[in-house]
Formats: C-alpha cells, structure tokens, sequence
C-alpha cells in the first residue's frame, strides 16, 4: 500500500523510533512471553515463539532481554495476559486494528475507546473492519538482498504468494499458516531477513489527504504509546505528495 513504508521512515526521521525504543522491546518481550507460555519454552518446538524470537532479533533486541523473557513464562508469579483485538475507524473513515495483550482487560479497553474518541475516530464492535483485511505473513528484505527478479524467484521458491519490490525493499507475503516455513527457506537463500511477521494485509484501502493522514498519525501514534498495545494496522492509501508533506512537517 502506498505510504506505508514511508510511515515508517517519518517516523525514523522524527526520532519517534528511538524514543519508543525501550517502549517496543518491552512489547515485544511480552510477545515471547506469552508464546513460550502458550506452548514450549524451546523457540525449536514453539512456531509462534521462534518468529517472536525472530521478529525481536530483527528490531535489535538484545539476546539477555530474549532470555529473560522466556525464562519470564515459567516463573511462577508471572502475569497472566489475554490477546484482545479492537476494530474501529479513524479519520475519513480509515479502518483500524489494534492488537493489544493485557492483564486487565476493563482498562484497555477504556484507554483504547477514549484514544478513538480524542483523536477523531471510533471504537466499533468485533468484526466491523475486520473483513477487510486478511490474515498474512510478510517478511520484509532491504533492497540490496538482489533484485526484483531475484527475490520473486526465491519466493516462489520458498512458498510465498506475492512479493512487492520498491526502492525501499521487498516485502514478501504468504499464508500466516506457511510463514515460518517460508521464512526459513528464504533466510537459507537470501540471509537474514529484516522482519518476519503476522500483520493483517488490508483487502480494500481508504484514500487519504494531507488533513486526515495528519489525524491519522496522531491516533496511531497515541495507540502506539500505551503499554498494552502490541500492533495497530490501518488500510490507508496516500500519496508520495502527502507522506512527503508529513515527513517535512
């Protein structure tokens, strides 16, 4: 989708990456925690754990911290969370996700909703945007990993469904069931890979202007910023013009 890749660039150039750093290590440190607790502490016999495992390597999280947060699974004392997904719209109408672990659901959903409303969107019920998105896995490669012939060809090799090559890289896509398969068979012919994740792929986007991706930004940003949200996705589409403009705001 257009602009998505340059969100993340914004936000690099803004400092809003190494400020949050801290923020998305503790986030993702949940995540291998509660993998391991679900299954087996061993990343080997665990699928979800060893692409937590993979996803934390991927964004620098120190080996110690992955440690320590397998370990974390079978203290005794450790919180139990519960995975809970909200569905709402943003401004000018634009679909929202918001993946979320917590240990008490009441408060996140009341800091969740009240973020909707204080940032021009809305909270709506299980399913009201969700049939616009579809389950994927998508590991992302930087641009000198070969070019888009070379990398179409190892996907196909490896299983995959679809790749997008772009001057900032190639992300590939494939069943959320076959991505570690995929990724697995991609790392052996392409070398490590710069993320490797679950994300919901939208089906349908929603045009946004200057204004709204303006309103946009902030709602993702405050979703962002709360300790018990592990991923927002939104199926916005806006221009090389506009994610220019916010990038030089």
């Amino acid at each position: 989708m257009a602009g998505h890749s340059k969100w993340a660039n914004i936000q690099h150039r803004k400092g809003r990456q190494d400020a949050a750093r801290s923020k998305l290590f503790s986030k993702l440190s949940k995540e291998i925690t509660v993998a391991a607790k679900m299954g087996d502490p061993d990343p080997e016999k665990n699928p979800r754990l060893r692409l937590a495992v993979k996803e934390a390597k991927s964004s620098s999280v120190p080996k110690d911290v992955i440690d320590r947060a397998i370990k974390k699974s079978t203290a005794a004392d450790g919180e139990e969370y519960e995975e809970i997904r909200y569905e709402g719209y943003g401004p000018n109408g634009v679909a929202v996700i918001v993946e979320a672990m917590t240990d008490n659901r009441n408060r996140t959903a009341s800091n969740v909703r009240s973020t909707f409303t204080k940032n021009g969107g809305n909270l709506g019920e299980t399913g009201s945007v969700g049939f616009m998105f579809e389950r994927k896995g998508e590991i992302s490669y930087p641009a000198e990993a070969g070019d888009a012939d070379t990398i179409m060809m190892a996907a196909i090799e490896a299983g995959a469904e679809d790749v997008e090559s772009g001057e900032d890289g190639h992300v590939i896509w494939c069943a959320d069931t076959d991505l570690n398969e995929v990724s697995t068979a991609l790392e052996a012919e392409l070398g490590e890979s710069t993320s490797t994740k679950l994300v919901w792929k939208p089906t349908t986007t929603t045009d946004m202007d200057f204004e709204n991706m303006q309103k946009l930004m902030k709602l993702i940003e405050a979703l962002e910023d709360d300790d018990d949200v592990q991923r927002v996705t939104t199926n916005f589409e806006a221009s090389d013009e506009v994610m220019d403009q916010l990038a030089a705001e």
